[in-house]
């Protein structure tokens, strides 16, 4: 166990999220720092997991998962019924070589998935942290642990936390005051201290814990938070930090909220398990009515035993075999794909079910975006400039700045910032727009919580760079990327921030001069409030301003009357930009003095002392001068919408579900289009009791054809209550964005939708909060990004793209659960024929339960014989990949799942009783003399039917196909020769023969030959019509 640990960690072997010594309960921990050998309990190893069995659990489980199919189990006890006497019909072979055979394929094929699982998982469990430190490597953490120290000289560090709840803030974290005060990190082993922890639990946004020194004087007790812990699956955004580890393995929260691996089976395995049962159904029939029609004479028990055993070729055992070769190679080809690289199948058992997803459920950060914030317009009201005039606003701040410069070695009076507010009677002069450009950018630069980080670069050192505010070398480090952009587009259109503490701020100019701020106060951005602020005085000139940038919703009340605030917000985020709105107050020294006198009483309070707070900063927040607006976009992912419009073409819905925040999904959302622009949204009012719920249900009804978007804590009220007509409604929505979602809720989501529609639902996410979802979800998806490989190992597909999916959905997906559908039907065809001529000849022979072919024939039917041209089926296709592309609607026709229903499987129930009913009276009307006529005549008649019919099924011709038709052929006429104990060879060569074989073929082929052509003449399917 390593909790206790300090510095040393190591990540242990691999075995599952096994709890030691078979421990239950979580329980509460007293973890003592620098010596493990002190606790109480023993802890899980810190290891992950993706396997589905385990070395003792692999063949029972695998076995299992293959005889709980109906008809596994039905040819096992088949088989084991030949060893009684009584019932055997002939050589033990016949029954036992095919049933190995599928067996061994099954465990072959689960086997090399369960070690390509273990060494994925090896490779991530075998990573040895020889320190818990990282300087810009940006390692993720594999351990929940109490912060304790950090280099950084604040005295705090930001965490990076989307992999575990899908926010793409980052998250302030402070370490324990009284260890932050140690002179160095080796003095944590030398004091006497431990860390209380709570019991393990799934809430990932609050802690309770208390540390405690024993050695001190008086002993020091701090209360833990929260703010004070390290969060495994989140990434330390700079400096080095130490902390002591207090929950690993499967007690880690992101574990605690991800849900254990279930074995998945296919909705198509479960129609041809349902047909095959249908199949059993018509063998008991017609044993039965051959029994009834021997008037149940002697012992006719024994006779239906034989008369299943006998007709046992309805229900064929090749079906199973043919369907997981067929999905190997669609797997391969899923792989092979040269224009989806890197795409990985992890669960071959499915591929067909990705030809009918209805609805697909999608995380945002990461998958359909790049968490990149790019800095896309800026707007004065009058004037925007966007992406390709910003050299615009660099003059102007290169001139005001130059302005400025000039003026100030001119004069001997102190210059001020802005060349328009040095005289009073200037603001009432209407202002250039350069100033007003100069007055944008500067409020930009200013109002934020950014700081500047210096690292070295190899060539100069931290505090060189540091003292020089070296470019290169600069990182900006923020609670929001938002923030970054911004203060990125300031650096690149002249104003440069370079400095930040507690207390101060330095701007560089474009001539190179430094602007030094004092920062009064800093009122923090909040969801409540969804604004923040900050008062700074200029030091050169002695200003005090009061900056504030927020939301229009809010912002629109507090700045100074306009007429194109609301417009403009509108037509910016109709683009998909977030917006906010930019905004500031001049105030003397003793407007100041005031306001900080009541602010500082109103925080001393302490009844309602967030009320008083803000009455307090709202009497500043009025009468603002609006500024600019800004529109920053969040870079979506390479062609995201071409994708979204692919799947809703092809008639799958789209929701999307992340952990961000509101607004920030509502852009995202229209941004990729996933709400097109003449639908409207409808936002979910935050609902808390059953009540609030009713009535913002019945208002989302009155709207048609709206897009809803919903926070996770309405959505949990909604389900509480109203959980049926939630669903209906959301259901009914052209698309869904679920913000604030937890990873159990993601989970959740997937869950009712399969139990409300039962249609299958696919989930894509990148990261480890996903993990859930895309293991809920009948096709799980993940995306290889940037934030590891949590999401792809535990996912069934693999993409490195999301605009991968539009394919891997719409050609491989189709074509997978086409091929299948043609494969399992064409199997029960072959086993129906022999079946039928089988009903056939014991009919007229006084219903003798004698089997009509021998040992090999039966054997060598199903395999060498046919087994070529029926497998090669999976190569065959309607339409080319890039039709199937372009027209996404054909996808469309598969949801209603025509390709396998009870109608095509009917259909060739009556082909295989008309076919072998023909053959076989053929054969007994048209032979000579001996039996062994007839078998020859049968035989020969039902290969060359079969291989005629694959000819008569397949739509585009592949070579394979051709060169096993003719392979089939050949077996069998070279085969002919060993096979004179069933077939007479002299008569084979006689043209009585050949005529009566061609003639009985032509009658079972010949008019199915001629309605396959009317019906491509009059009634042609969809595709029939883009492939002409």
């Amino acid at each position: 166990s390593i909790c206790g640990s300090v510095i040393e960690i190591r990540f242990l072997g691999c075995c599952g999220w096994s709890r030691c010594c078979g421990m239950g309960d979580f329980r509460p921990r007293t973890v003592w720092l620098g010596h493990p050998e002190k606790r109480e309990q023993r802890y899980p190893r810190n290891v992950i997991n993706n396997q589905k069995y385990n070395f003792f659990t692999f063949l029972p489980g695998v076995l299992f998962n293959q005889f709980k199919y109906f008809f596994n189990l039905y040819f096992l006890l088949l088989a084991c019924s030949q060893f009684v006497n009584e019932l055997r019909l002939g050589a033990l072979y016949t029954y036992w070589v095919p049933l190995g055979f599928v067996l061994i394929i099954t465990i072959v094929r689960e086997a090399v998935e369960e070690v390509r699982c273990f060494l994925r998982d090896k490779e991530v469990n075998s990573q040895i942290y020889s320190k818990l430190s990282t300087r810009g490597e940006n390692k993720r953490l594999k351990l929940y642990m109490i912060f304790l120290r950090t280099s950084e000289k604040n005295g705090s560090c930001f965490l990076r936390t989307d992999q575990l709840d899908g926010e793409t803030d980052w998250k302030l974290r402070l370490p324990v005051s009284c260890t932050q005060r140690l002179p160095t990190a080796a003095d944590l082993l030398q004091i006497r201290s431990y860390v209380y922890a709570e019991e393990p639990n799934i809430d990932i946004h609050n802690f309770i814990g208390t540390f405690t020194r024993e050695d001190g004087d008086p002993p020091v007790n701090e209360s833990l938070s929260i703010e004070n812990t390290l969060w495994a699956s989140t990434v330390i955004a700079s400096g080095t930090v130490v902390g002591v580890v207090v929950y690993t393995g499967k007690e880690l929260r992101s574990v605690m909220n991800t849900s254990n691996p279930r074995h998945k089976i296919g909705l198509f395995d479960l129609e041809v398990n349902c047909l095959t049962k249908i199949l059993f159904g018509a063998l008991v029939v017609v044993s039965l009515v051959m029994v009834a029609l021997q008037h149940f004479a002697g012992r006719w028990y024994l006779q239906i035993f034989r008369f299943l055993l006998l007709f046992s070729n309805i229900v064929p055992i090749s079906l199973r075999v043919n369907l997981d070769m067929g999905k190997m190679v669609f797997s391969w080809m899923i792989r092979k794909d040269s224009k989806i690289p890197g795409t990985v199948v992890r669960a071959s058992t499915i591929p067909e079910q990705l030809g009918r997803i209805s609805y697909l459920l999608t995380d945002k950060t990461g998958t359909l975006t790049q968490n990149e914030m790019v800095f896309r317009r800026l707007h004065l009201g009058t004037v925007a400039y966007g992406m390709d005039s910003m050299d615009e606003v660099q003059s102007h701040v290169f001139s005001a700045y130059t302005q400025v410069n000039t003026e100030a070695k001119n004069s001997s009076t102190p210059s001020h910032d802005l060349p328009t507010s040095r005289a009073p009677a200037a603001t009432k002069v209407r202002k250039t727009i350069s100033s007003r450009v100069h007055e944008a950018v500067k409020a930009i630069a200013l109002v934020h919580n950014v700081t500047p980080v210096y690292e070295s670069n190899g060539v100069t050192d931290q505090a060189e760079a540091e003292q020089h505010y070296e470019d290169t070398c600069r990182v900006y480090q923020a609670s929001s990327p938002d923030e970054v952009s911004l203060v990125q587009w300031t650096e690149s259109v002249g104003l440069t921030l370079v400095g930040r503490d507690q207390s101060s701020m330095q701007l560089r100019t474009p001539s190179g001069q430094i602007l030094n701020f004092t920062i009064l106060q800093i009122f923090p951005f909040t969801y409540e409030s969804k604004r923040m602020g900050i008062i700074v005085r200029d030091e050169t000139t002695g200003e005090i301003t009061f900056y504030m940038k927020g939301a229009d919703v809010v912002m629109a009340g507090i700045v100074q009357y306009n007429d194109w605030l609301e417009e403009e917000c509108g037509n910016m985020a109709r683009e998909g930009l977030r917006v906010l709105v930019v905004a500031k107050k001049s105030l003397t020294e003793e407007q100041y003095q005031d306001f900080e006198a009541r602010y500082v009483q109103a925080k001393l309070s302490v009844h309602d002392r967030s009320l008083k707070v803000a009455t307090v900063i709202e009497s500043l927040e009025m009468e603002m001068e609006l500024l600019c607006l800004t529109g920053v976009e969040d870079q979506l992912q390479a062609d995201v919408r071409p994708t979204l419009e692919i799947l809703r073409n092809a008639g799958i819905k789209v929701w999307m579900l992340t952990g961000d925040k509101l607004e920030t999904a509502t852009c995202t959302a229209k941004n990729a289009h996933l709400v097109t622009r003449n639908q409207d949204i409808h936002v979910f009012r935050p609902v808390t009791t059953r009540g609030e719920a009713h009535l913002e249900l019945n208002a989302f009804r009155r709207k048609h054809d709206c897009a809803l978007v919903i926070s996770g804590d309405s959505l949990e009220v909604c389900l509480k209550f109203y959980e049926y007509e939630f669903m209906e409604l959301a259901c009914q929505c052209p698309a869904v964005v679920c913000c604030r979602c937890a990873p159990t809720q993601k989970a959740q989501i997937v869950r009712l939708l399969q139990e409300r529609t039962g249609k299958l639902t696919c989930a894509v996410g990148d990261g480890g909060n996903d993990v859930s979802m895309i293991q809920e979800a009948d096709c799980g998806v993940g995306v290889e990004g940037k934030e590891g490989k949590q999401a792809s190992l535990a996912a069934d597909f693999s993409v490195s793209q999301f605009k991968h999916l539009g394919r891997l959905l719409m050609v491989h997906g189709r074509n997978s659960y086409k091929r299948s559908a043609a494969l399992s039907q064409f199997v029960i065809h072959r086993s129906l024929c022999i079946s039928t001529m089988q009903a056939v000849f014991s009919s007229v022979f006084y219903f003798a339960s004698v089997p009509l072919y021998q040992g090999f024939l039966i054997i060598g039917y199903s395999t060498i014989y046919t087994m070529f041209p029926v497998f090669s089926l999976v190569l065959d296709k309607d339409v080319k990949s890039e039709v199937a592309m372009l027209y996404p609607e054909l996808y469309k026709d598969l949801l209603k799942g025509r390709p396998l229903s009870f109608k095509t499987f009917l259909i060739w129930v009556l082909i295989s009783i008309y076919q072998g009913s023909i053959i076989m009276y053929g054969a007994l009307l048209l032979f000579e003399s001996e039996f062994v006529h007839i078998v020859a005549i049968s035989f020969t008649s039902l290969i060359l039917t079969e291989l005629l019919m694959v000819a008569l099924t397949v739509q585009t011709w592949h070579w394979l196909m051709i060169v096993a038709e003719l392979l089939s052929l050949a077996c069998y006429i070279a085969s002919l020769v060993f096979l004179h104990e069933f077939i007479d060879v002299y008569f084979i060569a006689t043209l009585s023969f050949v005529w009566k074989v061609t003639a009985i073929t032509l009658v079972s082929c010949l008019p199915l030959y001629i309605l396959k052509y009317l019906r491509r003449r009059f009634s042609p399917p969809s595709y029939s019509k883009l492939t002409s």
